[in-house]
């Protein structure tokens, strides 16, 4: 007899010795924090350094003629204690060339010749540089001479692309409305922890960039206007007097400005008349740059306070086609989102002057710019906007993975999605709007993509599994935290992350620790659960008894998510009581909880609503009491 209890009681104390464990941290990540890059405080270690650089781009943009040609001048700042011998450039737009890797398929329209290198300079020396068919997004270089730690190097580069007719993430709006992203060559992130990113730009896997400081000019014809990320030097020298007068007004008022109308841009006199004009633009600090173009679309401008105490204002832009009948609306949508963003969650500061929305077809989100699709109706334009708005923390602010670990962006912004629409709309029509866009699919599709951890890299992945794992997985468990811990606690262990990693590239593990670490507590059964198990939300009720105070009632988690959950007691006189359950109840990942509901009152029967966090199988979450 002593054996099985003597095995029994090693499977206890095992299975409390693994609860108490680490989380999973990948080997990378170990050789990080054995050289102090990173420390498990949440904290970025002794040793952290990033790289960054300067960039100094001219770019000429000439409507109809879709070709594009591009010099710039980079300095690059090797900050680590390694020796680069290979420089790594991102080509992002041979994403369009014929055989390239990607996530979907690319019709006739999409294909263009990809990104031509004319020339590459070393420190003022001719890179010997040959056009190879198979190269895509990346293309390795190797240095005559290593780069050497805390060391600079120039970058000089001269290349053109034709632009794709077909508009997605960038590309033609119309024949004369462009929106530019990716378009430059860059020096890839050479991180503390892997090296060089390799990874290929699928067109689904979005953003990882050093925070470089930028000098862009856009060369264009006359009558075309532009806008983009960075503050727009010397516009006395683009527009003309009345359209420059109503473009700084706009920056002071609370008012919506139509700095230029259909009318005025019918007259063909809204900007100065030389034959190009040059629109530069400059930002500090900043992991992008993207813009927009067009001869014939309006421009709204106005601007809100975004720190009460410091009266500071941001900017508030939009540029559109007359014929969209949503957009006379979304220069209102940006102001009160980035107020609420600025004032509720996250409830740090806008950190950009401003905020441009143009119209195109991506409903995409880059820094201070956001290219978003006309919508029938304005409520869902609104959802949109604040979606892609929400971005400007994660992945920008933040300068997370988000070609690794997806999750930390797209799940950040929909959570904060759901923030401001609960506030705007009521949580009602925040929920459905949830589980219709966010949920159902996760939970509705019982196949095993569905099960694959958070934590599983988005280079991984494709289809469903990627959609659910960065976006409704992320953002439910994001939201459970916030239901653990409440309100308070939750924004002081998020503002403290943040705080920690802006301006830098944090990983899952400095959120999760920073989380341990202001909170005091040890949440890795929590992070476990949420980010690195195959677990789905699935509750049931195995019984409810009657005691002297009340009832008892027993749940068990059949998917073993630690999600929260609403226990509705229905009373024999058509009364009922909400009692909310917050994930507590299944800490250490329990598989069972006890729950003591204090009442006078006969209950009929009990149910289970988990509300946003939709249960995979509800049969069994109603009780009758006999």
């Amino acid at each position: 007899m002593r054996r099985p209890v003597l095995l029994m009681l090693a499977s206890i104390c095992l299975i409390n010795f693994l609860s108490a464990q680490d989380l999973y941290i990948p080997r990378d990540m170990q050789k990080a924090y054995l050289k102090e890059t990173r420390s498990k405080d949440g904290k970025p270690g002794k040793n952290y350094w990033q790289n960054s650089a300067r960039y100094n781009i001219s770019l000429s943009v000439m409507p109809p003629d879709r070709n594009i040609k591009g010099n710039e001048t980079i300095t690059y700042f090797n900050n680590s204690n390694d020796t680069i011998s290979v420089l790594l450039l991102k080509l992002f737009l041979n994403i369009h060339k014929p055989g390239a890797p990607r996530d979907g398929a690319a019709p006739q329209d999409y294909l263009t010749s990809g990104m031509k290198i004319n020339a590459i300079k070393f420190n003022d020396e001719v890179y010997d540089y040959k056009y190879s068919p198979n190269t895509f997004t990346n293309l390795p270089l190797r240095l005559k001479k290593g780069l050497m730690p805390h060391d600079s190097l120039k970058i000089e580069v001269d290349w053109q692309y034709e632009i794709s007719k077909q508009s997605g993430r960038e590309g033609m709006i119309d024949s004369t409305s462009w929106f530019l992203a990716y378009f430059y060559p860059r020096v890839a992130v050479y991180d503390d922890y892997a090296g060089w990113d390799r990874d290929d730009f699928t067109d689904g896997k979005e953003f990882y960039s050093d925070f470089n400081d930028y000098t862009v000019t856009i060369n264009v014809p006359k009558n075309f206007l532009v806008w983009g990320t960075g503050t727009l030097q010397q516009p006395e020298k683009l527009l003309q007097p009345e359209y420059l007068k109503r473009f700084r007004e706009s920056f002071n008022t609370d008012q919506i400005i139509r700095i230029v109308t259909k009318e005025d841009l019918d007259k063909k006199q809204v900007t100065a008349q030389n034959p190009v004009n040059s629109w530069m633009f400059t930002s500090r600090n900043i992991p992008d740059m993207a813009f927009g173009i067009s001869d014939h679309y309006n421009w709204d401008g106005s601007s809100i306070v975004i720190d009460d105490i410091a009266g500071k204002r941001a900017s508030a832009q939009s540029a559109y086609d007359a014929k969209a009948n949503d957009f006379p609306f979304v220069t209102g949508f940006i102001k009160h989102s980035l107020s609420w963003f600025s004032k509720y969650w996250p409830g740090v500061t806008y950190p950009y002057e401003k905020l441009t929305i143009f119209q195109g077809f991506a409903d995409m989100e880059y820094p201070m710019m956001v290219n978003n699709s006309s919508q029938r109706d304005t409520a869902f334009s609104k959802f949109v906007a604040e979606h892609e708005i929400a971005h400007t923390y994660m992945p920008f602010y933040m300068g997370t993975n988000e070609s690794r670990y997806g999750f930390m962006d797209e799940g950040w912004a929909t959570a904060f999605e759901y923030f401001i629409g609960t506030s705007d709309a009521g949580k009602e029509r925040a929920d459905n709007l949830f589980r219709m866009f966010r949920v159902n699919g996760w939970i509705n599709d019982p196949s095993q993509g569905q099960d694959v951890p958070i934590i599983t890299p988005s280079s991984n992945l494709n289809g469903t599994a990627l959609g659910s794992n960065e976006y409704g997985k992320a953002a439910l468990g994001y939201i459970a935290m916030k239901d653990l811990l409440g309100d308070d606690e939750f924004k002081l262990c998020l503002q403290a992350y943040m705080d920690r990693w802006h301006g830098k590239h944090p990983t899952p593990w400095d959120f999760f620790y920073t989380f341990n670490d202001i909170s005091e507590k040890n949440l890795n059964w929590f992070w476990s659960s949420w980010f690195f198990s195959t677990n789905y939300i699935d509750m049931a009720i195995k019984d409810a008894v009657k005691t002297k105070t009340g009832y008892t009632l027993t749940l068990n988690n059949i998917g073993g998510m630690p999600a929260p959950v609403e226990v509705v007691a229905n009373y024999d006189d058509n009364t009922s009581e909400r009692l909310h359950q917050s994930p507590a109840i299944w800490e250490k990942n329990a598989k069972q909880a006890v729950i003591n509901i204090k009442t006078t009152k006969k209950i009929s029967f009990i149910s289970l609503d988990g509300e946003i966090y939709v249960d995979a199988d509800a049969s069994n979450n109603r009780f009758t009491i006999k």
